[in-house]
């Protein structure tokens, strides 16, 4: 019984420990959805399972000693939203004389949310490798089933977040650069604190 609880305990602390960031992201998500229909709902929810799923089966593979994406990187695929930021900033300008405001939506479907989680949790995979690795094939079951539960509580969490009217309709007149803004600096932090920018110029 000790060990389940410590098994749970452990996983808990990993989870919050490695996606706390992954909560900014997804409040974003919600207030885009409720302020332009996109991403749907359901989309966010496929989504961040789809990502947090494949970030796991990644570390698991790696964990047998195969490796995917080797570490030095993994800080690239910040590319990936700093990207999605951009795209939604050259729309935002093009439109930006428009009568009727342009969608703030920047992740518009359910690859594109799953890549941002891919992309903001990419880190992660240094944490759940050796953890898999050493923690056994029931306890890994264990771990894999607190952070499905874990996604929910986070989306639920970012959803309540992204409710706020006052912020849904500061995110409707605003958003469309408000949103490509936050998604440039995830991606610009992501690629920074990799470090890969360095081993390039190197």
């Amino acid at each position: 019984m000790g060990d389940l609880f410590g098994t749970l305990a452990a996983a808990v602390g990993v989870f919050a420990g490695t996606n706390v960031d992954d909560i900014i992201v997804l409040t974003v998500l919600f207030l885009s959805a409720r302020a332009s229909g996109k991403p749907r709902l359901w989309q966010i929810w496929a989504g961040q399972y789809s990502g947090i799923g494949a970030l796991v089966a990644i570390s698991a593979v790696a964990a047998l000693g195969l490796t995917i994406v080797p570490d030095q990187w993994v800080g690239l695929l910040g590319l990936i939203p700093f990207g999605l930021g951009v795209r939604g900033l050259i729309g935002a300008i093009r439109h930006r004389n428009d009568e009727e405001l342009p969608t703030p939506a920047v992740a518009s479907g359910l690859l594109s949310v799953a890549g941002v989680t891919v992309a903001n949790g990419a880190d992660n995979i240094s944490v759940y490798t050796p953890m898999f690795r050493t923690i056994g094939l029931t306890a890994t079951l264990i771990t894999v089933a607190v952070f499905a539960l874990g996604v929910a509580v986070w989306c639920l969490t970012a959803a309540w977040l992204g409710s706020h009217r006052s912020v849904v309709s500061v995110i409707e007149r605003f958003g469309h650069w408000i949103v490509p803004g936050v998604f440039m600096l995830i991606g610009t932090v992501i690629v920074i604190e990799s470090g890969v920018l360095g081993r390039i110029a190197g």
